[in-house]
């Protein structure tokens, strides 16, 4: 089956079910989760019935399409997202981005967990991602018949909305929230990296690092959609001073930063 008739399925099963066109989407990753519980929720759709949507093979996450009211504004959005390291393809783990796209979505929030490699950032602080280096060796863009949804030659000189990443500083200031600004870089994993691996990222320019996010804003690039993203700092990689990994103090993190950027994600939405 092709790319377009699958995602026309998708988008006629999820409109059946009521889910309306809409401007704003989020993909709730590391740092947003919580968010959801603040939604005024209206309709609530498990993605293991959406046709064509990926199996989320991660226990953790929940795996829903949710449609309501944030902030006065009506919003998608998707809990649970998909990665490379887990066996999908790039159609696979950017299909949220394209149904989004199908159902008038103009604006996509995204947000993730990353280690810092500049090591004046702070544990549980926040990075708005300005750029990004994508080392996951592989696009969504270099699928084969993939041109039928857009061109593939995507400029990625503003991967990034200007516009909303000077909206978000100015909200941060306002809220007199921390709001670190830096380039992320998406691995593969899922193992985290050497001592030497690290050392490479900081040399060509890291921030932060994870495993998501910039296969998403390729396609959303494609897709002409505004993107703001961001970091949530769960770890800081000093390659001089790695110590091993601890998820109690990694989630412990995430939920203290997580607070603080639903609060700006938050104003960001009413100003939409």
């Amino acid at each position: 089956m092709n790319f377009q008739k699958q995602l026309e399925e998708s988008l006629q099963f999820v409109s059946d079910k009521g889910i309306p066109n809409t401007t704003v989407g989020i993909v709730l990753g590391t740092g947003l989760g919580a968010l959801a519980e603040q939604l005024d929720l209206q309709i609530e759709i498990p993605y293991s019935k959406i046709p064509h949507f990926p199996k989320a093979t991660m226990e953790y996450q929940k795996g829903r399409l949710l449609y309501g009211m944030l902030q006065g504004q009506p919003v998608l959005m998707f809990q649970g997202r998909f990665h490379a390291y887990e066996g999908l393809s790039f159609f696979e783990i950017t299909y949220p981005i394209r149904l989004m796209n199908t159902l008038g979505v103009k604006t996509v929030i995204l947000s993730n967990a990353a280690g810092a490699l500049n090591l004046s950032f702070k544990k549980a602080g926040l990075m708005l991602i300005e750029d990004h280096i994508n080392l996951q060796g592989g696009s969504p863009l270099a699928e084969k018949g993939i041109e039928a949804l857009g061109n593939r030659f995507v400029d990625m000189l503003e991967p990034y909305s200007k516009t909303l990443n000077e909206q978000v500083v100015q909200i941060a200031q306002e809220l007199d929230e921390e709001l670190y600004r830096g380039v992320y870089t998406s691995v593969l994993g899922p193992q985290l990296e050497t001592r030497a691996e690290y050392r490479f990222l900081k040399m060509i320019g890291t921030d932060a690092v994870g495993m998501s996010t910039v296969p998403e804003v390729i396609v959303a690039n494609q897709l002409e959609m505004d993107v703001v993203a961001f970091s949530v700092i769960t770890d800081l990689c000093d390659p001089e001073d790695l110590k091993p990994i601890d998820i109690e103090d990694i989630m412990a993190a995430a939920k203290t930063a997580e607070m603080k950027l639903i609060r700006i994600v938050k104003v960001l939405i009413s100003s939409l």
